[in-house]
């Protein structure tokens, strides 16, 4: 199986699966004598981690991350970083009955046209706990972009229809659903509720804001900024659709609306959402990601089994209702990532 690995010069490969011993993350090109311990990568996977909402998953799993090489006495070597993250609440018997079936929605039907084979504990490698492995590999990537100044934060601007309002960004790490609207987040958390009563799944849209990034990153033409941010952001199972700036807003505009009029003091505007012809233009970046409604839903669907037979499917197991807001450090990770890469592919140019 290859497309397991991200990045160029900081590059990170996940593995593992849902139902397996343990998950986890390899990072190559991480510069020497940086500063990290195994609390800070531990920080972002608590975020992770499913809280006390209806739209969280009763599996619980304490996520901690062992640091298996590439530190020494709190520094980073220089060589590959192996990061552990044992699964430790693991229980496939909820997914017996799905051995010779596939579930509409999941990968299951085309992990088995392609390998002719398929661990259907949980979906294996496609199940989201391989996400884990992203999100302490981007605690990584976050220092390293940390040091130029560079800040990567997400939050909650739509679940299950209901839009918020960007009031107050800086309160939406402290809020349950990462929703920066207190009125929103209400309408949000009873939707939720309605959804698993219902048997039914949500989705929604995560923005991302990239702050402090300087000018020149990226590479004309076919390693464009933007194009391998939407590749990594798309590269998470549950994202359907990548924008940037306005996105498809721009469509729908005119170009003297469209263009970003420049100061002395900078961009007036920011419809370009912080890239130009593929490089950060020293801009805020703004990114969102459509996320569709976990395909693991509590109802009857017609599907067919291993021999192409028609048949009913409902599916138990543990699942979320929602992806978010346990996809939003994910998001933050993968985001983070390609940062650190073209970070460190922009200083060996500029050396």
């Amino acid at each position: 199986m290859s497309g397991n690995t991200i990045g160029t010069l900081f590059r990170v490969t996940t593995w593992g699966e849902s139902h397996g011993p343990a998950t986890g993350a390899v990072i190559d090109g991480c510069p020497p004598r940086l500063a990290l311990s195994a609390t800070e990568i531990q920080q972002e996977l608590n975020r992770r981690r499913p809280g006390g909402l209806p739209s969280a998953s009763p599996r619980r799993e304490e996520d901690l991350v062992e640091i298996l090489s590439g530190l020494f006495e709190g520094k980073t070597t220089g060589t590959p970083i192996s990061l552990l993250i044992r699964n430790q609440d693991v229980d496939g018997s909820a997914y017996e009955g799905l051995r010779e079936l596939f579930r509409p929605g999941h990968g299951d039907i085309t992990y088995q046209a392609k390998y002719g084979i398929r661990d259907h504990r949980g979906g294996g490698r496609a199940s989201a706990r391989e996400t884990a492995g992203r999100v302490a590999a981007g605690a990584i990537a976050r220092k390293v972009i940390g040091r130029a100044g560079i800040t990567v934060s997400a939050w909650t601007r739509e679940l299950g229809g209901i839009v918020a309002r960007p009031l107050s960004l800086a309160a939406a790490e402290t809020s349950p659903l990462r929703c920066p609207d207190p009125e929103a987040e209400e309408k949000m958390v009873t939707r939720l509720e309605e959804a698993r009563g219902g048997g039914d799944t949500l989705g929604g849209i995560v923005e991302i804001v990239v702050r402090g990034c300087p000018p020149g990153l990226g590479e004309p033409v076919f390693s464009k900024i933007d194009a391998d941010l939407a590749a990594a952001l798309m590269g998470i199972g549950t994202v359907k659709g990548v924008e940037i700036g306005a996105g498809f807003a721009a469509s729908r505009m005119a170009g003297s609306a469209c263009n970003d009029p420049i100061g002395p003091e900078g961009f007036r505007t920011n419809h370009a959402g912080g890239i130009l012809a593929g490089i950060t233009s020293g801009a805020e970046i703004v990114i969102r990601a459509a996320c569709k409604p976990i395909p693991s839903i509590a109802r009857p669907q017609e599907t067919i089994d291993l021999q192409g037979r028609p048949a009913i499917v409902t599916i138990g197991g543990r699942h979320d209702v929602s992806v978010i807001p346990r996809i939003i450090p994910v998001c933050e990770a993968m985001v983070s990532i390609v940062l650190a890469d073209y970070l460190l592919r922009q200083r060996a140019i500029d050396r």
